[in-house]
């Protein structure tokens, strides 16, 4: 029986849960509520994710971890990163935002990791080494890997709109990521921030291959034009992620309260259209 694809398994559970919401999981040392004041760093670290990811999973497709943030807990930071894949499960998709790219050699290892090892259903990486680079992580079609093309971030600008024969690089990438799609497992990163790309994005990509789209909340991303322009066939093949705006919805001892009000919101703003 055909192993089912990143894809199909991200169309299903679109479907199931109606929502294109992912919940980016960016925890900081400096921002942690105030009841977390005071306790030990791994206990005060594991406290706030379980709870974020209790009250947010009823209301999320996936969730994803910002590598960096869960470093900067230093070696407590590292040593939860497995108990948090398995406080999510299987039910939800899982993404580790690491934005990976060096030599295939080096980038197997990091799939074998990701993967293998910690349980992760789906990785970023950068494409800045060559599709070899991003072939090496992107074996296994349930795996999800999503490439880098239009970052959210205002430098995105600084090399990823340049020109190269005629075309800006990111769109390069986009065709390259849909000449390799075939697989059932690529995907792209294209922000929220410039939503004439994310209609540029789905031209390219065509109908079924997902997109990850950053820089919803905080960072100022319009959500309508999002929906409107990056949703594809089906479920529509996307993830719209919020991180900050969930995560520090308040301060104080309504933490989990308002993080979950938040993801309600959201949820229903980016509810998956009815088939």
């Amino acid at each position: 029986m055909p192993k089912e694809t990143f894809s199909q398994r991200l169309d299903v559970l679109l479907r199931k849960q109606g929502t294109h919401l992912c919940v980016g999981l960016d925890p900081d040392p400096t921002k942690l509520p105030h009841p977390l004041h005071g306790r030990r760093t791994a206990d005060a670290l594991a406290t706030f994710v379980e709870g974020i990811v209790e009250a947010t999973r009823p209301s999320c497709t996936a969730y994803k971890l910002q590598l960096a943030s869960f470093l900067a807990f230093g070696p407590e930071g590292i040593g939860a990163i497995p108990a948090v894949v398995r406080r999510i499960g299987e039910g939800r998709l899982r993404i580790l935002d690491l934005k990976a790219g060096d030599i295939p050699n080096t980038m197997g290892l990091y799939a074998k990791a990701v993967f293998e090892r910690l349980g992760f259903d789906a990785m970023t990486v950068s494409p800045f080494l060559g599709w070899e680079s991003v072939e090496a992580v992107a074996q296994d079609p349930a795996r999800g890997v999503f490439v880098l093309a239009h970052t959210s971030n205002p430098g995105a600008r600084d090399l990823q709109e340049r020109s190269v024969d005629g075309r800006p690089i990111w769109e390069e990438l986009l065709q390259g990521i849909r000449e390799r799609a075939g697989r059932g497992n690529l995907g792209a990163v294209v922000g929220a921030t410039f939503p004439e790309a994310l209609a540029t994005a789905r031209k390219v990509l065509g109908e079924d291959v997902p997109l990850l789209v950053p820089g919803v909340g905080s960072q100022g991303g319009d959500l309508e034009a999002s929906l409107a322009n990056g949703r594809g066939s089906g479920a529509g093949a996307m993830l719209i992620n919020s991180s900050r705006g969930i995560l520090f919805a308040s301060s104080g001892d309504d933490w989990k309260e308002a993080a979950r009000a938040e993801a309600t919101r959201l949820s229903r703003a980016m509810a998956v259209r009815a088939p």
